[in-house]
């Protein structure tokens, strides 16, 4: 009962968490606060959300995540990037559940719009390839779709700092999150069933994520794509950005075996060809596994 009782408690933390970051402005996920809760020694997690809820997944042996600090700072708060994108996504979960016939007005995310059709994630992506166009939608061509006003538009829909912003991509964006989702469950059952070419199939994972937050989300950046191109370069089966994007971190799976040859060749290609990075390279490279989350201590 007082183990239930905890992870309820942290639960309960996490969630606090992420509403705490949207009073600064930004229409963060949940994905920080609820790892940084929840996490155990040894075990990486999937977390879901509605109800927010972590399983167990049993990274593969032989190999070693690496995380390298591109030295690129983005502070979400104080750009739009960040909440252009949650808008993006907010758009096309209205726009795709009006062409299904739900109620648009109560839909927020693309997942919500996948849970009432009742399909799959490949479904979905077929949906927004016979919904959605590539070419970015005017904000004159949403209130057609929805059909409301401008008006409306910004004062129940758009947060304060995207409201004028004139186009959004509702393709792209919907493409990268539902094929994103299906990378993650797909990541989950490869490291269950564990089979013999484990680490080429999830390094082609991260490889595949990397291009579409590039490419289809636009969340990377010139030093983050450079990081990438190294690290699967001197050895990783699989890199990608981590985090927000458009600055911060890459994480790559990297065969235990070519680790101190793998670290030692980024360091030289990335870090030791730049003053400033040079100067951080002893904290912006380093092999990880994982670890306990945050702790509550009570007293008796």
């Amino acid at each position: 009962l007082k183990v239930h009782m905890l992870i309820l408690f942290q639960v309960e933390l996490a969630e606090i968490c992420t509403k705490s970051e949207r009073y600064i402005g930004t229409e963060g996920g949940g994905m920080d606060q609820s790892i940084s809760f929840l996490a155990e020694e040894g075990t990486a997690k999937l977390i879901e959300f509605s109800p927010l809820r972590a399983t167990d997944v049993r990274l593969p042996s032989g190999a070693t995540f690496v995380i390298a600090n591109s030295c690129v700072e983005m502070n979400k708060a104080a750009t739009s990037h960040y909440n252009i994108r949650v808008m993006e996504c907010r758009l096309a979960t209205k726009v795709l559940s009006k062409s299904k016939g739900l109620e648009w007005r109560k839909m927020l995310r693309l997942h919500d719009v996948q849970t009432k059709l009742g399909v799959s994630l490949e479904e979905m992506l077929t949906i927004v390839e016979e919904v959605l166009h590539p070419e970015p939608y005017s904000t004159e061509e949403i209130c057609k779709c929805l059909g409301i006003s401008l008006e409306e538009l910004c004062s129940q829909i758009l947060s304060q700092n995207t409201q004028d912003v004139s186009t959004f991509k509702l393709y792209q964006r919907a493409k990268h999150v539902y094929s994103e989702a299906a990378r993650v469950l797909e990541f989950q059952k490869i490291c269950s069933e564990a089979p013999a070419n484990a680490l080429q199939l999830l390094g082609e994972l991260m490889k595949q994520s990397h291009i579409s937050c590039r490419e289809m989300y636009e969340c990377s950046c010139p030093e983050l794509d450079r990081l990438v191109d190294i690290c699967l370069q001197f050895g990783a089966t699989g890199s990608r950005l981590t985090g927000a994007g458009w600055g911060g971190c890459t994480v790559s799976m990297v065969p235990t075996d070519k680790l101190n040859a793998f670290l030692k060749n980024v360091k030289k290609a990335y870090y030791q060809t730049d003053g400033q990075r040079l100067a951080g390279e002893n904290n912006s490279l380093f092999a990880t596994k994982p670890g306990r989350g945050a702790l509550v201590f009570v007293e008796a």
